[in-house]
Formats: structure tokens, sequence, C-alpha cells
């Protein structure tokens, strides 16, 4: 069985820096076993990638199920910071997405998928999930991905 590191690897992928907190926050913390980080946004070097609400006359649903993977990168960045490295993640437990959405866009879980592609790319496993459609999101983010690993 590969690790963590070695199937984001085997994607062609690498961990990013850790966002810098853009208010009054950590990126994540440990807490009773568990890693769990605040939301991420799909920044990408220091820019958002996507921006604006999902819909018609809006972001474009794949662009922002692109975005949604940033952000789960973005996660795994965090929560490999606060536990010392990807391979002491066992798995992702939790995931909740929030897609800013215009008020005839219903494919949030869509959007969300690219995060869960991704988590479930990296540790094998399936885990919980939220997907929800919010009017504006900081930063007029797109998309935002918090999530919630289990430590081995």
């Amino acid at each position: 069985m590969s690790s963590p590191s070695e199937n984001l690897k085997a994607l062609g992928l690498s961990l990013p820096e850790v966002a810098a907190p853009v208010a009054a926050y950590v990126p994540a913390v440990i807490d009773r076993g568990v890693v769990r980080t605040s939301g991420q946004l799909p920044f990408v070097d220091g820019e958002l990638a996507c921006t604006g609400a999902v819909g018609e006359g809006g972001a474009d649903p794949e662009q922002a199920k692109d975005a949604a993977r940033l952000c789960a990168l973005n996660c795994l960045a965090a929560a490999a910071a606060a536990a010392g490295g990807l391979d002491n993640l066992s798995g992702c437990v939790k995931v909740t997405g929030f897609v800013s959405s215009k008020s005839d866009f219903y494919g949030q879980p869509a959007v969300i998928n690219g995060a869960s592609e991704l988590f479930g790319a990296v540790f094998g496993d399936a885990h919980a999930r939220s997907a929800v459609g919010v009017p504006v999101l900081p930063l007029n983010s797109s998309v935002e991905v918090e999530a919630e690993f289990s430590l081995v």
C-alpha cells in the first residue's frame, strides 16, 4: 500500500506552502487525534484561482471544481504542517465545502467532488461530506473547503 505522500507524487502534485490566514485564525489544529483545517481558498502562489458566484453568467462549474481541488490541496498542506508531515495523516474523515452560488445553481455536490476526489486519491478511502451553496465567500472566492483528517 502506498503512502499519502507517494500517492500525491503519483498524481504529479506536491504540497504548496501553507496559505497565510486572511483573518484571526490558524490554518489547522489538532484535537483528540483529528487534524481540523480552517476553510481553505483556492490560492495558487498567493492568488485566487477562481472568483465569483458559480452559475448562469458567473464562474464556470468545471473551473469551480478545479478550484475545489486546489482548496483540498491547501487543506492537505495545512494539515500536514500541523501533523508533522503528510504521512502522519491516515485518512480524511470529513469535508465541508462551500460554493458561492447564483440562485439558479444547484450543482454544489459536483463542484465539491474536486476536493473529495483528491482526498480519495491520496488516502484511498471515503469520507463524510457536506456541500453547501452560499451567496458570497471571503475575497469573492468561488469555493472554500475545510477538512478533518485522522492521525496515524
